[in-house]
């Protein structure tokens, strides 16, 4: 089976490794950029499409049709941000841009990269956790072919990555101490991106993709 999928977020860390597992798997024969800013990578799978308002992607509907999946890993950092701000960056705007692409695109399969700890039951006194909670319970009520919610860890990135901030590479750098310690909480951004790749062609019996799903799912078959 051949893949057209979609990415957002390839200018920062998780986007970018899951860009380069996509380039480097033949399964995956197109890869489409959403960006806000341009990427400045060329390959001949790849094509971009620079949108100011993710909110408005109706506006490029003809652009987005015939894609099999959408691996959605934009997203910003709680650091610092209040409550209001990392709503309106996290559920408003992944939410409006998932709603409109399923009235484009029902049939994609639509993963999104929230982060290991998030809060299902919306409730928790954390921040960031309620929030992601939140989306993903919204994006599990869209008429997709599919929804999976990546809750990743502690994560390696992949070779050749440009956009990674220092003490993302030194984590990343720790990474075989983190695996051996905390096997539940670590993984390869190769192993969320192989994961994805699996999501679409293979699917996977639960929504929530936890660490340990995401292992599994990178070592499927297509």
């Amino acid at each position: 089976m051949q893949l057209k999928v979609i990415i957002t977020g390839s200018t920062e860390m998780v986007g970018e490794g899951v860009l380069l597992t996509c380039l480097n798997d033949p399964q995956v024969s197109e890869v489409l950029l959403i960006n806000r800013r341009h990427l400045d990578r060329n390959h001949p799978k790849l094509k971009e499409l620079l949108i100011s308002d993710f909110t408005k992607i109706n506006e490029h509907a003809e652009e987005l049709k015939g894609y099999d999946g959408c691996f959605y890993c934009a997203g910003i950092s709680s650091v610092g941000v209040s409550e209001e701000d990392f709503t309106k960056a996290t559920y408003n705007t992944t939410v409006s841009f998932a709603e409109q692409l399923a009235s484009i695109n029902p049939q994609l399969v639509f993963t999104y990269v929230s982060g290991s700890g998030t809060d299902s039951s919306e409730n928790r006194k954390v921040m960031w956790a309620r929030v992601r909670g939140r989306t993903e319970n919204a994006l599990m009520r869209l008429p997709f072919k599919a929804v999976y919610n990546f809750r990743p860890g502690v994560m390696k990135i992949v070779k050749g990555q440009k956009n990674t901030k220092g003490f993302l590479k030194v984590i990343s750098g720790l990474y075989p101490l983190w695996n051996l310690l905390f096997p539940k909480f670590s993984c390869t951004l190769e192993d969320v991106g192989k994961a994805m790749i699996h999501a679409v062609t293979n699917g996977y019996p639960k929504p929530i993709i936890e660490v340990t799903d995401i292992k599994i799912l990178a070592q499927k078959n297509s």
